[in-house]
């Protein structure tokens, strides 16, 4: 059945007006499903550490396998458009995630916003990624959707720590954004977040005010700016990402970015760099990362490895400081390798294979980005993982 009039039928459910209204405009319903096995485990870097299951029933135990099968970004959404004339259009996005493995999801959870579009470019507003997470498939692991326990952001950007723990490649509420149109081969973006944090009922005008972290929090915001040359065989990006108050009071955090790949044809060949920089209330937190990778084509599928440092944290913050996953002191670096092969099935469906490490230095905390398994300071989180994906 053609998306467009299942779009349609599915708006009826929804109410005879809103069908008499979808009918006069370009709309599309869209989705995937990605689904994995995996054996996954977290082993002890040295053996005379031991875990304490009595003292804390959460810890880990050294080359510990589970077996598991996760849903790995999968989605549901709808998507349209209304020209007004003018080159002009109106252009918005519902899209909702997708629990494959255990059912569930969450409504409008993914890319969500209104817009308008025009030859100046596009505006929109809502719920969606920033501009600093659009550099991960100029480097990242693009053959495996950047998803699953081999996405390559597992040290690069803080991608499991969330936005409000020092994350910044995060889909960020109450945001507008622009994009500017491809100007031989350049374009730009720029992204503004409010936290919209207010106080609590009741408590009154100006309670929490006088510099506490509630009035902070209530100012916090988020810009994300970045810009992006693809033209032939090179593509490169540059991306600046400040979290202004998010975590309290005086606390500001900055990423920077610069992503880069150069295809030979017979492999394409990327690299990347980030500088991260936490306030913390002993002082500044800081930390560099970078990484290679490459992309070989072979048949009708794709090999894809890939290898980053996580230096040590550095900077005036004391010792054991800590945002996110990045922590002052030394044996607080990691490194992370993937080798993984991407087949394609047909135009619409794909399956993968990879195995993937993250080696942790002694002190270091470092997990898997999508789908975490525990670990302890200095064990290693070692996946192997199948998957099938299916794109309508």
């Amino acid at each position: 059945m053609n998306k467009k009039l299942v779009a349609v039928a599915v708006a009826g459910v929804l109410g005879a007006p809103l069908v008499a209204q979808a009918q006069t405009a370009n709309v599309t319903l869209y989705g995937r499903l990605n689904l994995t096995m995996e054996a996954v485990k977290g082993d002890a870097r040295d053996p005379n550490v031991t875990c304490n299951l009595l003292a804390n029933p959460n810890c880990d135990v050294a080359n510990r396998t589970l077996y598991r099968v996760n849903s790995n970004s999968s989605r549901l959404g709808v998507r349209g458009s209304e020209a007004l004339g003018g080159g002009l259009s109106a252009i918005f996005q519902i899209e909702s995630s997708i629990q494959g493995d255990s059912s569930g999801g969450l409504l409008a959870g993914r890319e969500t916003f209104v817009g308008l579009q025009g030859a100046w470019g596009t505006f929109k507003m809502g719920y969606f990624l920033s501009p600093y997470d659009d550099i991960h498939p100029i480097f990242g692991n693009v053959p495996t959707l950047t998803t699953s326990i081999l996405s390559t952001a597992a040290l690069w950007a803080q991608g499991p720590s969330g936005n409000n723990a020092g994350g910044f490649d995060n889909r960020n509420p109450n945001s507008i954004r622009y994009d500017s149109p491809n100007m031989r081969g350049f374009t730009a973006s720029a992204q503004l977040s409010t936290m919209d944090a207010s106080p609590t009922a009741g408590s009154g005008a100006g309670a929490d005010s006088g510099g506490s972290d509630a009035q902070a929090k209530r100012h916090a915001y988020i810009m994300s700016l970045a810009g992006f040359y693809n033209n032939g065989p090179f593509q490169g990006g540059i991306a600046w990402n400040h979290n202004e108050k998010l975590r309290g009071q005086n606390l500001d955090d900055n990423a920077l970015s610069i992503a880069a790949n150069w295809n030979f044809g017979v492999i394409k060949v990327g690299g990347v760099y980030e500088r991260l920089d936490y306030d913390t209330p002993t002082g500044s937190l800081k930390r560099n990362f970078w990484g290679i990778s490459g992309t070989v084509p072979i048949g009708p599928g794709e090999l894809y490895a890939f290898w980053g440092d996580a230096g040590d944290g550095t900077g005036g913050a004391a010792n054991g400081s800590t945002v996110g996953q990045v922590r002052k002191g030394g044996g607080t670096g990691a490194t992370q390798w993937e080798i993984s092969y991407t087949y394609a099935l047909s135009k619409r469906t794909l399956t993968y294979a990879g195995i993937v490490q993250t080696r942790n230095d002694t002190n270091a905390p470092y997990n898997f980005n999508i789908n975490p398994y525990t670990v302890t300071n200095g064990s290693n989180a070692s996946g192997l993982v199948v998957g099938l994906v299916h794109f309508f």
